[in-house]
């Protein structure tokens, strides 16, 4: 892995850790230590499995070439590594599962952004042409350009606050806040996606999943759980 790699990814754990300790202190995230222990395990989980779903796509064995594994930057299949790091979270935190995707839920969000506005380090912030105002250009180019991950990051930094605030303030139901998350990153990067430099019909196909299986299951956690007297 290269080191700007390393440093967009030292940004997302360190986003997340400091949402989950700022949740701490306001009583939506209970301990802390396990959450913050969890989230880094399913990211490395994450990263092996689409990793290895990109080895397999380009016809690489992973069994003959297992030091291509931790050539990151070769490519990472989206939703591989999204359904392996959830299959993680939901096997670590199996006694607790409701407690454990809540209490992440913010967090989540908060470690993309970071992870996005880590493109600042890896010189990865632009997209497609752009004329707007903040739009910029490499050095020594005269094309302008969206920097569309800066996008993500504050859309996903917006919405990682919405999602704490409301967890303290609203009494959301138990595995409300955890769907209503998933949705959220699901629609940001549908609406990202197109400033993107290539458009990929089939990554867009895992984030439109993303938005149905949110907004399905927040609807359905909604509906059978009563909301929990404090």
């Amino acid at each position: 892995m290269e080191f700007t790699l390393l440093a967009a990814a030292a940004a997302g754990v360190a986003a997340l850790t400091l949402d989950l300790r700022w949740e701490a202190t306001r009583g939506n995230a209970g301990r802390d230590g396990d959450l913050g222990e969890i989230a880094v395990t399913a990211a490395v989980v994450g990263l092996l499995v689409g990793r290895l779903a990109a080895m397999v796509g380009d016809g690489v064995n992973p069994l003959l070439h297992p030091a291509d594994i931790l050539i990151v930057r070769g490519g990472v299949v989206t939703g591989p590594a999204a359904l392996g790091a959830l299959a993680w979270v939901a096997w670590a935190g199996r006694r607790h599962w409701w407690l454990v995707a809540d209490g992440l839920s913010a967090a989540a969000l908060a470690g993309f952004a970071g992870w996005h506005a880590g493109c600042l380090a890896r010189d990865a912030c632009l997209g497609t042409p752009s004329d707007l105002p903040w739009a910029y250009g490499r050095a020594g180019s005269t094309v302008t350009r969206h920097p569309v991950e800066i996008y993500a990051a504050v859309l996903l930094a917006v919405a990682a606050a919405a999602v704490a605030h409301w967890k303290r303030a609203g009494r959301p139901r138990p595995g409300v806040p955890a769907a209503v998350a998933l949705a959220a990153a699901g629609v940001i990067r549908l609406v990202t996606e197109p400033l993107r430099p290539a458009l990929s019909h089939r990554v867009v196909g895992w984030y439109a999943a993303a938005v149905l299986v949110g907004v399905a299951a927040a609807w359905w956690r909604h509906r059978a759980t009563p909301v929990p007297d404090l």
